[in-house]
């Protein structure tokens, strides 16, 4: 489980904790389709939608409108909020929501949301100068880390010998190439120095290549890729946690790597210097020269004391406690109409791109209007709450007494023919994705 998913997952925990409904949807997994619960009924939909490239699905803008759609009507979503602003998939939900006359939240497209959250201030005032937005509508919430997940373990590191732990994708913009050059100063000066490195990626045969070349084979160990509950065993085997991302909004690897009591080492880029006390990591250039005299250090004897620190500084509740905030101020907004919402993506977009996604935008509205007509909203079957204030999940699953029903939601299972058509007809489009 990549960053991103785990941010989802704890976030959403946290938020179910409070009493919210929430409801998670991505593309699918292999043969992984359909709908899933998760802990505390937390539900997922995975959508038919094609994958081509890195786990991002193909965008036509209309092709997933009719899912998003059936999602969005039969849980009664009210905001919709999409994180990574790589994700195809994120910005078609917010597209589809916009002509839905939903409100949307971006975690970092930019004019045609209602509110946008960054991870650090440097990556806000990089969205607000490039976006021409507003600073009222990007709010700063940083990520967090569950302290009982990475706690330390010294007996678990070599007594004679130090060990550099990198966790990284092995891609360019993680300093990969930065790696390359560090590894064999490091080694040549210090013999008693070793490196373990988990990821994968293409930069993976740039540390092959430097491990054949200088003979390291029995001092550098590539682990591969990691599953997120290996990540912990990993990180307490080390003395010192090496970054060398070239960019970085925020940088959640080495808040683990401090979590379990590593003496942190990073290039100063991004967001990174406001992670972190001063005494807790080292900032350097993106340089091999300045990382090499960064990671020329003393270990910290004390890794129970940094564990102390750092379990406080990024938690969970807090975020979603922030999150909930930006959640009152979106759902209190207006949803503009369609003529204010395509002068503004000309005014925002320039006369060329803003009229060609101001046509996209009038497509995509009578895309739904067709929609509308063929499956009528009021033939749409609300789905029955796992969560939030009308959840079944907590109280079935706490009491062996029968779940009473409310005449409302007891409404929600009811079947009519003309539904049953309507369920026939969206059926029939999934299996056509």
């Amino acid at each position: 489980m990549g960053g991103v998913e785990s941010h989802i997952y704890q976030l959403s925990q946290c938020l179910i904790e409070k009493g919210h409904k929430v409801v998670i949807v991505t593309h699918a997994y292999g043969r992984r389709k359909g709908v899933r619960y998760l802990t505390r009924g937390l539900k997922v939909y995975y959508l038919p939608l094609q994958v081509m490239y890195n786990q991002s699905t193909a965008t036509t803008c209309f092709h997933s409108l009719p899912l998003f759609r059936c999602v969005f009507v039969r849980e009664r979503i009210t905001v919709v909020h999409a994180h990574s602003s790589f994700s195809a998939m994120a910005h078609d939900a917010l597209f589809h929501a916009k002509t839905m006359g939903l409100n949307t939240l971006l975690t970092v497209s930019l004019c045609d949301t209602n509110h946008i959250v960054c991870v650090s201030y440097t990556s806000k005032e990089n969205t607000v100068l490039r976006g021409t937005l507003q600073p009222e509508i990007v709010s700063v919430i940083p990520n967090a880390v569950d302290p009982t997940d990475f706690t330390p373990d010294p007996s678990q590191r070599q007594k004679d010998r130090i060990t550099i732990v990198v966790i990284s994708r092995l891609v360019y913009r993680k300093g990969i190439d930065l790696l390359g050059g560090i590894i064999p100063d490091l080694c040549l000066k210090h013999p008693d120095l070793d490196f373990l490195i988990g990821g994968e990626g293409p930069k993976r045969i740039v540390l092959e290549e430097v491990r054949e070349k200088y003979q390291l084979h029995d001092r550098v160990r590539l682990l591969g890729a990691l599953e997120h509950k290996d990540v912990r065993g990993v990180l307490v085997q080390g003395h010192i946690f090496l970054n060398t991302s070239l960019t970085e909004a925020f940088c959640m690897a080495i808040v683990e790597g401090a979590s379990c009591g590593l003496q942190v080492v990073s290039t100063r880029v991004g967001g990174i210097p406001e992670v972190l006390p001063e005494d807790l990591i080292t900032l350097c250039e993106p340089t091999v020269r300045s990382l090499c005299a960064g990671s020329d250090l003393a270990p910290s004897p004390l890794p129970a004391s940094i564990h102390a620190r750092v379990r406080n500084l990024y938690t969970w509740r807090n975020v979603a406690e922030r999150t909930e905030k930006v959640y009152d101020r979106v759902a209190a907004e207006d949803v503009l109409p369609l003529d204010r919402r395509l002068r503004r993506l000309r005014s925002h977009c320039g006369p060329v791109a803003g009229s060609i996604f101001a046509f996209v935008a009038v497509l995509d509205f009578l895309f739904l209007l067709l929609l509308q007509w063929l499956v009528p909203r009021e033939l749409m079957d609300a789905a029955v709450d796992a969560t939030g204030p009308r959840g079944l999940w907590k109280e079935a699953g706490c009491s062996k007494k029968p779940v009473k029903k409310t005449e409302e939601q007891s409404s929600f299972s009811v079947i009519t023919p003309a539904s049953l058509a309507a369920g026939v007809w969206v059926l029939k489009l999934l299996t056509d994705f």
